[in-house]
């Protein structure tokens, strides 16, 4: 596909799945360094923390499919008690990371312009400026969000995958947030990156029905044990390391679009999730189930055929998944933290919180 016809395909995409309310470069007036500095910390973090695009992908994710991109998963009001009412304490989410990332480009965003960038935006901003650090597509993300006010404990519960979800499951609970089969195995390439705690992968490595190479399940298992089998591994582990990309390979994917064109781009993200599952290496339950479709399987093949098919696929799909459900004008709020709503920063007490309280335990590790 030749630049001009991306591009179109790229603008008729983002017009139908944006809402009208949402710009581009929104804060251009109020605010018009606020992308730079995103990019600037975002650059910063993943060059300091080798798994931060996985994280922040994955926040994104857990983000949007509750009651859609909001920055609720990024509340948290136990102020140490044993409240566990937010959605970053409900159980699928309580192996997330990279909340102190958001809180720390939030920080230096306050700084150059108090109360003005939602930490939606800054999440969706974030993860996309990290996606194309690391040599994934970049695309374009309007901003305009705003934050929500509250966080649904029992939508988390229900609506994030499971690991070990069936292919049937995962592609109801996709096609709920409007996404159709080709698009769920594009959104699930992120797994390309990121890893996963080896206690949920134990159904595919005790498995003894031939379904998995035994050379793979000895691999793993080899992997999880040097781990004392309490780690984490990821494709990665399987097939060398991936790696964020040099100064100048950064310079050249920010020239727009041009990112996508090039398949070979950047390390860790790119086709080998989908040609590990065309073997029957596919890490997750959930990812090997996708050859046992017939729609997914044709998605799989694509992609472990064409990197530059699923880079663009991904792309905008990307797109898509950063605008579900978006809030706008006074329905929310810019939150001037990002892990407390806006009634409980400015109250006393919760101000005294905010500038004495460090942030909350990580739990055990799962995936990121």
């Amino acid at each position: 596909m030749g630049k001009k016809m991306l591009l179109f395909a790229f603008s008729s995409i983002f017009i139908l799945f944006v809402d009208a309310a949402l710009q581009y470069d929104a804060y251009r007036e109020i605010c018009a360094g606020a992308e730079k500095v995103v990019l600037g910390e975002t650059k910063r973090i993943i060059f300091e923390h080798e798994n931060a695009t996985a994280q922040l992908l994955r926040l994104l994710f857990h983000d949007c499919f509750v009651e859609g991109c909001d920055a609720s998963v990024l509340l948290d009001d136990s102020n140490g008690t044993a409240n566990q009412s937010t959605e970053r304490r409900a159980l699928p989410n309580k192996t997330l990371r990279g909340f102190n990332h958001i809180n720390q480009i939030k920080e230096v965003v306050e700084n150059e312009c108090p109360g003005v960038v939602s930490c939606a935006d800054i999440l969706a901003l974030a993860t996309r400026d990290a996606i194309a650090l690391l040599g994934g597509p970049y695309f374009p993300v309007l901003t305009g969000r705003k934050d929500s006010n509250h966080s649904l404990y029992d939508k988390a519960l229900e609506g994030i995958p499971r690991p070990d979800s069936s292919i049937s499951e995962t592609l109801l609970l996709f096609a709920q947030h409007g996404f159709n089969a080709r698009e769920t195995v594009a959104l699930l390439g992120g797994h390309s990156i990121g890893r996963i705690g080896c206690e949920f992968i134990q159904s595919r490595l005790n498995r003894t029905d031939g379904s998995v190479p035994l050379d793979f399940q000895h691999e793993i298992k080899k992997k999880c044990q040097e781990k004392d089998g309490n780690g984490s591994v990821s494709i990665l582990d399987l097939r060398g390391k991936s790696r964020i990309l040099t100064e100048e390979e950064d310079m050249q994917y920010y020239q727009g679009l041009n990112a996508v064109e090039n398949p070979q781009g950047g390390g860790g993200f790119d086709s080998h999730y989908y040609q590990a599952l065309k073997v029957g290496r596919g890490l997750l339950t959930a990812d090997q189930e996708l050859m046992a479709n017939e729609e997914t399987a044709k998605a799989v093949l694509d992609y472990a055929d064409d990197a530059k098919l699923f880079r663009i696929e991904f792309a905008v799909a990307m797109i898509k998944l950063s605008n579900l459900n978006v809030r706008i004008g006074s329905d929310g709020e810019v939150r001037r933290h990002c892990s407390i709503v806006n009634s409980l920063f400015f109250s006393s007490s919760s101000s005294s919180w905010f500038s004495s309280s460090p942030s909350p335990s990580p739990s055990p590790s799962s995936s990121s």
